[in-house]
């Protein structure tokens, strides 16, 4: 672990030049260094002493030569599909099978976590290895704006516009990105434009529906959604546990309490991306206690607040037990009324909802009045905001969350 990555780079006089990453450096010249000298002056050799050099600065990634780039172990065949991604799957496999054919553009959104990532990743991985002669570019819209930048400030934006222009494909994840940048929605406008009109397929993520990126100019939100737009949702039970057991698998490890996976299933529900980390940090609980993965140990590691087998979380548990939270009734809560004290219970009755439940943001306003998509995100975003911020509405949304997930209150 921290001999192997050090390197002689050069001999000078008696001196053995070494060179290592800073943190190998610095803790092989705390713990080892004497333990070197020692042993390079008994080997018989004229050197006498050993020094590191830090090593070299690396040169600055170009943005043109090196936009992001796909993870390589994402591909159609590791998407775990199910009830929440089954139609955004078919869609990406569709347009990786027959770009500009199927759906131009192909817009997916969804909270961070549930795998537009890693279909756009697919798409540009399929196409690269049965078209490798497409002229295919995957990015993000922070690389996209940063190039852009570059390239205003630098050598102009020509280059920029003929390596943007003349693509077959293009995938920009995370386009909410752009929001908000004029020059670069202009920039982008254009682009987008210019491919559609030159029959180039286009594929684009974000973390919400066009229309719900409040800052995105009007005339993006509108081609944006001139395809196909396919919302990912959170994933069932069945799903995590599908993702669970893969996971294992390739981690080559053997688990006998079969109940364990299906409790930290349970456990975690938000994204696949949670998911991940948590069986992560179980992983390592077990390695550092020597103790095998069971449910037990499970429960230890994720206790209490997290919702327990059996437990139904539905929107009318959520706005029954908000409403007796702030001390009003139901009909109340899905009124007009704006009052300090309602509109504070609204809010954070919507934001819950969003949160444990799989309702989108237009069945949500359904249950609260009718209010449209742009009321209720409004109602998340000023949550959102007040937690950490707002002390009495950050208790009581800690509170509402203990009881919500508490088995004793639902039972």
């Amino acid at each position: 672990m921290w001999v192997a990555p050090i390197e002689a780079t050069a001999v000078r006089g008696t001196t053995l030049y070494l060179q290592a990453p800073d943190a190998i450096r610095t803790w092989v010249e705390r713990r080892y260094l004497d333990v070197i000298d020692q042993t390079l002056r008994s080997s018989g050799s004229h050197l006498t002493s050993v020094t590191f050099e830090a090593p070299p600065e690396p040169e600055p990634a170009s943005p043109v030569s090196a936009p992001a780039a796909p993870n390589p172990t994402h591909d159609f065949d590791r998407f775990v599909i199910g009830p929440g991604n089954h139609l955004a799957h078919a869609a990406a496999l569709a347009v990786a099978e027959a770009p500009s054919e199927a759906y131009n553009p192909l817009f997916l959104h969804g909270p961070p976590g549930l795998g537009k990532t890693h279909l756009l990743g697919a798409v540009a991985n399929y196409l690269a290895l049965h078209v490798p002669e497409l002229n295919v570019l995957y990015t993000n819209a922070e690389a996209f704006t940063a190039e852009f930048v570059t390239a205003l400030r630098e050598e102009g934006t020509d280059a920029f516009k003929k390596r943007y222009r003349n693509l077959d494909v293009l995938l920009i994840d995370d386009i909410q990105f752009i929001a908000g940048k004029h020059h670069t929605e202009e920039e982008f406008f254009h682009t987008f434009n210019a491919l559609h009109d030159a029959g180039s397929q286009i594929v684009l993520s974000a973390d919400r529906s066009p229309s719900e990126i409040s800052t995105l100019a009007d005339r993006l939100s509108d081609r944006f959604e001139w395809g196909l737009t396919v919302p990912l949702e959170a994933p069932n039970l069945a799903t995590r546990l599908t993702v669970l057991r893969h996971l294992v698998t390739e981690a080559g490890l053997e688990i006998t309490d079969q109940d364990a996976l299906t409790l930290l299933a349970r456990r975690v529900k938000t994204n696949l991306r949670q998911l991940r980390g948590a069986l992560t940090r179980t992983i390592a609980e077990s390695s550092l206690t020597a103790t095998p993965i069971t449910s037990d140990l499970i429960s230890s590691v994720f206790p209490v607040d997290e919702t327990e087998p059996g437990v139904s979380i539905t929107p009318e548990l959520i706005r029954s037990t908000v409403a007796d939270h702030f001390g009003i009734d139901e009909e109340t809560l899905q009124s007009k009324r704006r009052d300090r004290n309602t509109a504070t219970a609204r809010h954070v009755a919507i934001f819950l909802t969003r949160e444990m439940t799989p309702l989108s943001l237009p069945q949500i306003g359904a249950l609260y009045g009718g209010r449209d998509h742009t009321t209720v995100l409004n109602s998340i975003d000023r949550i959102d905001q007040a937690i950490g911020d707002d002390p009495i509405v950050t208790n009581s949304v800690e509170m509402l969350r203990a009881d919500i997930h508490s088995p004793r209150e639902n039972s």
